[in-house]
């Protein structure tokens, strides 16, 4: 059976809603935070800074991870550094390219240099892994987060890249590997034999943590069990060949 209790991977929780958020700040399995615009816009959050600073606050003992929101380089390294200076456990997410495919490479560089720990998302090819880690400083640390669902979502085996992904970092000791955008609990544990080092879960999948080793004889049963009861709740019938002959008679 899998223990979660067993694994190296970090859990970090991926989400907008300042109520999930503070819910599964309370649980020691989970060891940071992330969140992006698209999140923070489908929470309906109205002021992007308050928000993060507001939440920084209330988990100031977790790394969580904010993202710039231009499209300018120029403007979204002056961003990164505004950002990185809201609190010491921050780290900023830039994606790896803007939205024409510019390479952010030469702003990583700088903004590492800096001393900003930048999460780097978006990435989907090893080409881009190692562009990355090409232009991150030695003494800075980092994440770089590949969108191993999103690979799986185009019929890929995401684990392949991530498993050469983790080799490729082998030698810079202060870059974590994220496997972002997971579909199933299932992913925990493929990441982790990948070799990497964080994994980013949604509340809803979060919710299933406690599925892990579940016993499959006692799970069958339950589902027979809410498929009955479900049935009987919306009062479906199908009338038999029993209760036909009945009639008959």
């Amino acid at each position: 059976m899998p223990d979660i209790d067993e694994l190296k991977i970090k859990l970090f929780c991926d989400a907008a809603d300042f109520g999930n958020l503070l819910t599964w700040s309370a649980d020691p399995r989970i060891k940071g935070f992330t969140t992006n615009p698209t999140l923070m816009h489908k929470a309906q959050v109205v002021n992007y800074e308050a928000f993060a600073r507001q939440l920084i606050k209330v988990i100031p003992d977790r790394p969580i991870s904010f993202e710039v929101l231009a499209d300018d380089p120029e403007i979204m390294e002056e961003q990164a550094l505004a950002i990185s200076s809201w609190g010491a456990n921050v780290n900023v997410k830039l994606p790896v390219t803007n939205t024409w495919g510019a390479f952010m490479g030469p702003a990583i560089r700088r903004l590492s240099r800096a001393g900003v720990v930048l999460n780097i998302t978006a990435l989907f090819t090893l080409q881009q892994v190692d562009r990355v880690a090409a232009c991150l400083d030695s003494n800075t640390s980092a994440i770089i987060s590949i969108f191993a669902g999103r690979i799986a979502d185009t019929g890929i085996d995401p684990a392949p890249t991530m498993r050469q992904a983790a080799r490729m970092l082998e030698p810079s000791p202060n870059v974590e590997l994220l496997w972002a955008s997971p579909r199933e609990v299932l992913n925990i544990f493929q990441a982790e034999d990948a070799g990497c080092n964080i994994i980013t879960m949604l509340p809803e999948m979060l919710s299933k943590l406690d599925l892990i080793g579940k016993d499959l004889d006692i799970f069958s049963l339950e589902t027979v069990s809410m498929f009955y009861r479900d049935a009987c709740a919306a009062g479906y019938q199908i009338e038999s060949r029993r209760e036909t002959a009945t009639l008959s008679a």
